[in-house]
């Protein structure tokens, strides 16, 4: 199963983190009798997921686990993996066959013995038969014998991994919800501002005829300009996508309040609502109305920056 963020509430807030960071740095070691692995495990936002592994040359028959272990844990992003083997303090590198060792002095007796050599065996002569000093970290041969050792290092740094990406999900979903907020008070006044937009360009429409007929005989009926206004009105006619901003606002933030990141539909969420927010800023034609415009631009504009680092 993947990290989910329901699994950890927030401590300033009490309510449940949702969304997931594609940013993070985790680190952990694990020992066994003779194998002591460190683990790093860093990740930066990427469309896909990509995972980057780095480790030891006896270690690279396992490189197709440990990239299974990093999918059930993530869903986007570039996950580098670093791994190292060290030996573990007071485990020795080398061990000297004691018993083997005794068993060549003997035969070396023998011989001399039956040879009628003089001198006696060395210690010297003994260390310098093949065998008799070999690697004390004999695991490090068998690949299967590894695994579980680098599995609990891996399952650590991941762990460590997670709670960063957390907590600076924590922090985006606080930013993100900020500015849903700006984005629906702003709506708010637009929506209230939108039908004055057809009185004032009636009263200006008028004042426009007047002037241009003031001193002449001729006259303009109310039909005229009612027609003209009408034409206006259905020209910048904004109903229509004030009404799908506020759908795609209510949408936004159920996506914030549900027990996953889902960070793509976020994106697409805020594709969208700057769409939107065009057409309602080319339509208008309002002064007020493109003040609000632009507030809404760049409340939109820190969120799909937000999102770009969310899974």
């Amino acid at each position: 199963m993947r990290s989910r963020a329901t699994d950890v509430p927030s401590e300033s807030t009490g309510e449940t983190i949702v969304l997931l960071s594609m940013t993070g740095f985790g680190a952990a070691t694990h020992q066994s009798d003779d194998v002591l692995f460190t683990v790093e495990v860093r990740s930066v936002n990427n469309r896909y997921l990509k995972i980057v592994s780095k480790l030891p040359d006896a270690c690279g028959p396992l490189e197709g686990q440990v990239e299974r272990a990093v999918r059930e844990r993530i869903g986007r992003g570039t996950v580098s993996v670093f791994a190292r083997i060290n030996t573990p303090p007071g485990v020795a590198t080398t061990l000297t066959d004691e018993r083997l060792m005794a068993e060549y002095a003997t035969q070396f007796r023998e011989i001399a013995d039956r040879l009628e050599l003089s001198g006696d065996v060395t210690l010297e002569t003994l260390l310098a038969v093949p065998g008799v000093i070999r690697d004390g970290r004999s695991r490090l041969s068998d690949v299967e014998e590894l695994w579980p050792c680098l599995e609990r290092a891996l399952h650590g740094a991941l762990e460590q991994l997670a709670g960063f990406r957390l907590q600076e999900g924590a922090t985006i979903e606080s930013d993100l919800r900020r500015q849903c907020g700006v984005i629906a008070t702003e709506l708010e006044a637009i929506r209230a501002q939108a039908p004055r937009v057809a009185d004032s360009y009636r009263q200006k429409l008028l004042d426009r005829v007047g002037d241009v007929l003031n001193g002449t005989a001729a006259t303009v009926s109310e039909s005229d300009v009612i027609r003209e206004v009408s034409v206006f009105a259905d020209r910048c006619d904004i109903n229509e996508e004030v009404s799908r901003m506020d759908a795609h606002l209510e949408q936004f933030e159920q996506i914030l309040d549900s027990d996953s990141s889902q960070g793509r539909k976020l994106d697409f969420l805020g594709q969208e609502m700057f769409r939107e927010t065009n057409t309602i800023g080319s339509k208008a034609n309002d002064v007020e109305i493109a003040h609000r415009v632009v507030e809404i631009k760049l409340a939109i504009d820190r969120i799909r920056e937000n999102i770009q680092n969310v899974e």
